[in-house]
């Protein structure tokens, strides 16, 4: 929750409504934010593994992704987390608590995935998008980015928030970033970007923001 609330620069406010989480990945954020009192929708395509398979998932994959973030220590800012050992601590709990909710609560969990989601039309307050757009443009199209981010907005009433904009190497995609808003502006959707308080990757401190 706390990685989140600086990610996306959330607010009490923003947890009280409908919330999409998408990709949910192993994360906590919809444990959480459901204890107090939002309703989160988490959706991801490892969902359709069987729940004890993606629980012991989750600790293996967030261990592997921990081992490699402290080897390339170097392409990343530490000071949020306090250093290597914190952050594979608070992600190794976030992946326990995920398991467990995911074992109590499989209602809130969806196996989907972008381009394409299978909700209503504005059936989400709040969108949150983290870790698949801009960070795998090296193998996402553009034509993809710019699909992901319209079935975004399609089923989100409010604002949809994505981070970051740079890539897995922390590359800048200014070009990709700039071509994306104005496809969507011309579409009618309105587009800002807003600083967050978090910062991994080396400048990677602002989010996309979709207006409604």
């Amino acid at each position: 929750m706390a990685e989140y609330r600086a990610i996306f620069a959330l607010a009490d406010a923003d947890l009280r409504g409908r919330i999409l989480d998408c990709p949910g990945g192993a994360a906590s954020f919809t444990a959480e934010a459901s204890v107090l009192g939002a309703q989160v929708t988490a959706a991801d395509p490892v969902y359709a593994r069987e729940p004890d398979q993606l629980r012991s998932l989750a600790l293996t994959e967030t261990d592997r992704g921990s081992s490699w973030a402290t080897a390339h220590s170097a392409m990343y800012r530490w000071d949020w987390y306090g250093g290597p050992g914190e952050h594979r601590a608070m992600r190794h709990a976030a992946a326990q608590r995920f398991g467990a909710d995911l074992i109590a609560h499989p209602e809130r969990y969806v196996a989907t995935e972008l381009p394409s989601l299978p909700f209503a039309e504005n059936s989400f307050d709040l969108a949150l998008s983290s870790h698949l757009l801009f960070t795998y443009a090296d193998r996402l199209t553009a034509d993809f980015h710019l699909a992901a981010l319209l079935e975004l907005a399609r089923v989100c009433a409010g604002e949809t928030r994505v981070y970051p904009l740079v890539d897995h190497l922390g590359h800048q995609l200014d070009d990709l970033v700039s071509y994306l808003r104005k496809e969507l502006e011309d579409k009618g959707i309105r587009t800002s970007l807003r600083e967050t308080s978090y910062e991994f990757h080396h400048g990677a401190h602002t989010m996309l923001v979709l207006h409604p």
